[in-house]
C-alpha cells in the first residue's frame, strides 16, 4: 500500500499584488477533490487570494493540476465540513480551520 502524501503545493494569485504565491499545506481528498484547512481562516492570505481569484494551480505527488478553489460554507454544506474534518483528523489529528475545496479542471 502506498503511503499517503503529507503535503500539497498550492499556487494562488495575490489579491493585491497579482503575483503568484506558492504554499505547502496539509490536504485530504474526497470524491475526486482536494481539501485544505486554513488555520488562520479568512485571515490567511491564500484564502483571500482564492476569494478574489478562484483560478489556482497545485501539485501533489508529482502531479500538476489547474482548476478552481472555493471556501466551503459551513451553514450550506455542514455534511461536507463534517466529512472533511473527520478525514483531516484521521490523517493529521487536526482539523481546526476554514475548509477550502480545490477542483482540478
Amino acid at each position: 500500500m502506498k503511503k499517503d502524501k503529507q503535503f500539497l503545493y498550492l499556487t494562488t494569485t495575490g489579491h493585491k499584488s497579482g503575483k503568484l504565491h506558492e504554499i505547502e499545506i496539509w490536504f485530504v481528498t474526497h470524491e475526486s477533490k482536494y481539501y485544505l484547512c486554513a488555520e488562520r481562516r479568512e485571515n490567511a492570505h491564500w484564502v483571500q487570494n482564492i476569494r478574489y481569484h478562484s483560478h489556482i494551480k497545485f501539485w501533489v505527488d508529482g502531479q500538476h493540476y489547474e482548476g478552481s478553489g472555493r471556501v466551503i460554507d459551513d451553514l450550506k454544506e455542514p455534511q461536507l465540513i463534517e466529512t472533511v474534518s473527520a478525514l483531516m483528523d484521521e490523517k493529521y489529528n487536526w482539523s481546526n480551520g476554514l475548509i477550502v475545496e480545490l477542483s482540478a479542471e
